[in-house]
């Protein structure tokens, strides 16, 4: 679906305690959480205007995009575990 939101929070809301508290412990976290969610906005912004990229390029920004959720997700389930 074009202009879905896939913030983190949207995406694993039962993890949301551990987010907060991530976003506020773990600077790293906290960094790549900004870019992520700068990057979802960028993606569902370009898709919601129709605007003129080309389908390699969205699918670039796309599978970034899932690579980063990839290393938050990692780091919230390694975080939980503790």
């Amino acid at each position: 679906m074009l202009g879905e939101n896939h913030s983190l929070r949207n995406e694993f809301p039962d993890h949301l305690d551990t987010i907060a508290a991530l976003n506020k412990s773990d600077a790293e976290f906290a960094t790549v959480l900004q870019q992520y969610d700068k990057l979802d906005k960028q993606i569902r912004e370009l898709e919601l205007k129709d605007s003129p990229i080309s389908d390699d390029s969205i699918h670039d920004l796309k599978q970034h995009r899932v690579e980063m959720k990839d290393k938050l997700y990692q780091q919230i389930m390694a975080a939980e575990k503790s």
